[in-house]
């Protein structure tokens, strides 16, 4: 079974299409938010990993 390329793409355009009209601008705005929250704290953490771990070298 193989997949060509204009099937994939109408596959995923149609899901992609069909999705839209349910999003409300609350989810979208909740997804923002979620999604800097988790890239600050990612940040954060692997910063304090780094510190300990030069720390740890010496």
């Amino acid at each position: 079974m193989t997949a060509n390329n204009p099937t994939l793409m109408g596959t995923a355009g149609g899901t992609f299409l069909s999705v839209i009209p349910n999003i409300n601008s609350h989810d979208i705005a909740k997804t923002i938010i979620l999604a800097s929250v988790g890239a600050i704290v990612s940040f954060t953490i692997s910063l304090l990993l780094k510190s300990l771990q030069k720390k740890r070298k010496k």
